[in-house]
């Protein structure tokens, strides 16, 4: 098997400027760039790539082109996850998600934090924390998630957030940054008017 390297995880470390970094990172482009250059519609191929880039994937999982991700390996997903265009992954640290994940288009996650003092920001000196990302979650158009947050089943995540700290599950959370914004309840399932052929399976 591959020898992989590992970032220390909630500790400073040398992580710009590390030529083991730095060729772990070049190997994953090199993946993501021939990955991108399918034809969208290309689901076998695709899905043979993706179990090259990620850690690890469940049944019918859908990244639709451009996807750009840092070291792959560190990124889990479940069954039945679907991106849209330009999902962005820093996976210095683990990020999972889990079973019925919806990523709407232009969402980042980045588990990379550089450090606050100058000095040490300009020696290369970050940070990097896990992301968790439940069963049944939406995330929006356009949010970001931040190192070491975890988004519980079942929430929604409005589009455009920046998304700072743990959401729990079962909510709709929105904002800059975001917030609970409210509980998701058996209205919700009659918020929309229901087609007919619907209404014949429920």
């Amino acid at each position: 098997m591959e020898k992989r390297v590992e970032a220390p995880i909630n500790c400073l470390f040398q992580g710009c400027y590390n030529p083991q970094f730095e060729e772990e990172i070049k190997k994953c482009k090199d993946k993501c760039f021939e990955y991108n250059k399918l034809n969208p519609n290309d689901r076998e191929t695709q899905s043979k790539m993706l179990a090259d880039i990620l850690g690890s994937m469940g049944k019918e999982t859908i990244i639709t082109p451009p996807f750009w991700c840092d070291y792959g390996y560190n990124i889990s997903v479940g069954d039945y996850f679907y991106s849209n265009h330009n999902m962005i992954i820093t996976d210095g640290a683990k990020v999972s998600f889990g079973d019925n994940v919806f990523v709407a288009p232009n969402c980042c996650f980045t588990t990379a934090e550089h450090a606050i003092d100058p000095q040490q920001r300009k020696a290369g000196i970050e940070i990097a924390k896990p992301i968790t990302i439940g069963n049944n979650v939406w995330i929006g158009a356009g949010s970001t998630i931040l190192a070491g947050v975890t988004i519980g089943d079942n929430s929604v995540i409005g589009a455009g957030s920046v998304v700072t700290k743990s959401i729990p599950a079962n909510v709709i959370a929105v904002g800059v940054p975001c917030k609970v914004k409210r509980e998701i309840t058996k209205e919700d399932k009659y918020r929309y008017p229901m087609h007919e052929s619907l209404n014949k399976n429920n």
